[in-house]
């Protein structure tokens, strides 16, 4: 049985939340502050978090930078806010995934029980591939750029892998969708994807305002532009 600690400090939404997670046959840890978020992740082992961004005593992106220090535990934040800084913050600190409040019960369950079916099943074709100056060891589950490793949250490391794997091949948005969330496009907001693409290209192009690896294809999607 997957173990998830969710961290919300609204009781009713925090009991119709547990309640319906546990339908779903999940084992569920409901806390309502930071403090005793803390207390049950250092006393257990989960295999998802759902974590509230707004708390009494802190946030959910705080406790989310303590557990990263350990754990690559796939994190997914409610917000109350789909204002693209607080995306790319969640994203930054190694979250996977976020829901904006008020959100669909069957949004939240499907984006649960896509990270838990991706969490440490990335499909690997090589151990190793390499273009533009990018290597991926799926054994390690690290990417380097010229030889310097990347630091990447799960999701990110998932796309850099789908796109590596289809080089010069144009990938819609929904392909993307399918691929990282098992779901079709209803289930993801709308600038999910670009926000993803946007802080990827942050962190492997030499120029991610004039991209040369992830590259846009206007009304199409992205593709892997292979240079090298």
């Amino acid at each position: 049985m997957k173990k998830i600690l969710l961290l919300e400090d609204d009781l009713s939404l925090s009991d119709g939340l547990t309640f319906a997670l546990k339908k779903q046959g999940y084992d569920v840890s409901a806390k309502r502050t930071v403090a005793e978020a803390k207390s049950a992740w250092n006393g257990s082992v989960f295999d998802l978090l759902i974590l509230d961004v707004s708390l009494p005593d802190g946030s959910g992106f705080d406790f989310c930078k303590s557990v990263r220090q350990s754990s690559d535990v796939p994190v997914i934040f409610l917000t109350a806010s789909d204002e693209e800084t607080s995306v790319i913050m969640g994203l930054d600190i190694g979250g996977d995934d976020y829901v904006t409040k008020p959100f669909k019960l069957g949004i939240l369950m499907s984006r649960v029980a896509a990270l838990l079916r991706r969490a440490n099943n990335t499909p690997v074709d090589n151990t190793v591939l390499e273009s533009n100056g990018i290597r991926i060891d799926f054994l390690q589950g690290q990417a380097f750029r010229n030889g310097k490793a990347v630091e990447l949250t799960g999701v990110e490391f998932k796309l850099l892998c789908f796109f590596m794997q289809n080089p010069n091949i144009v990938l819609s948005k929904e392909k993307l969708y399918e691929r990282l969330w098992d779901s079709d496009g209803n289930f993801v907001d709308d600038n999910t994807i670009s926000v993803y693409i946007r802080r990827l290209r942050t962190k492997i192009e030499d120029n991610p305002d004039l991209p040369e690896k992830i590259v846009t294809v206007r009304g199409l999607g992205y593709k892997w532009r292979v240079t090298v």
